[in-house]
């Protein structure tokens, strides 16, 4: 009977050590695709924000005003993450990544218009001081012993009222509402970030014992994005209060 209790206890011991050392592979992979994600974004809104004429085709580059191009870029990522959400589970891993990558770039478009609004500096600025809070938030979410599944809904319900509020204020631009949402925002997203980053850890540790590789890669897509959008709505809702104009 000793000897049965101490093969199950080094069974489960072994499975635990398998599952540690898999979770780790899988952060590094969702954090990986979010990388790539990111400089993807960096590079296309760099290359067409500091071109006038790239720039053109999307906005006045005096105004930065958008055409009716430039409202369809504008609108396009939010699309196609609901998209992505609706469609993914008929994909392969491969075609998710493409996918990812592809919103990527189409969201570097729609913040071109930040390299010809904020000094060069400042985004660089923005961009560490992002960097730091959003490593914090994530490795609060992965480390914490505490359950953030009760956030969910609270943060998803702030969420949509924020998309609401963003839209409405693309209409009647009132500095007041920027405000309100610019600091609403960081909160909502400060909490999606180690929210996020919980459930992609939760998530694994639940469906690791089924060897189901085909959904932990898309597993690993879907979290990238999740995290990556945090990372860049948390930028720019620094960006307004941090950010040093043209």
């Amino acid at each position: 009977m000793a000897d049965y209790q101490t093969i199950r206890t080094v069974g489960a011991g072994a499975q635990a050590a398998q599952i540690d050392a898999g979770l780790r592979a899988h952060m590094n992979k969702v954090y990986g695709l979010m990388s790539v994600g990111m400089l993807l974004t960096g590079g296309v809104a760099w290359a067409v924000g500091t071109s006038d004429a790239l720039l053109g085709i999307f906005r006045d580059p005096m105004t930065l005003q958008p055409n009716i191009l430039g409202w369809a870029i504008m609108f396009a990522p939010l699309l196609m993450v609901f998209a992505f959400g609706a469609a993914i589970n008929r994909m392969s891993v491969s075609a998710a990544q493409l996918f990812f990558y592809a919103f990527s770039a189409v969201m570097g478009l729609s913040l071109a218009w930040i390299f010809k609004a904020f000094t060069g500096v400042s985004i660089a600025q923005t961009f560490l001081v992002t960097s730091i809070a959003f490593a914090s938030l994530s490795l609060y979410g992965y480390t914490t012993k505490r359950d953030l599944s009760g956030f969910g809904t609270f943060l998803m319900m702030g969420l949509v009222g924020l998309i609401v509020a963003s839209i409405l204020n693309i209409f009647i631009a009132s500095s007041a509402l920027a405000f309100a949402v610019s600091v609403i925002g960081l909160l909502i997203f400060a909490g999606l970030t180690a929210y996020d980053t919980q459930r992609i850890k939760t998530d694994y540790i639940a469906h690791a014992q089924h060897g189901d590789t085909e959904w932990l890669g898309k597993s690993a897509v879907m979290g990238a994005l999740n995290l990556y959008m945090n990372f860049i709505n948390i930028f720019m809702f620094l960006l307004q209060f941090l950010g040093n104009r043209e």
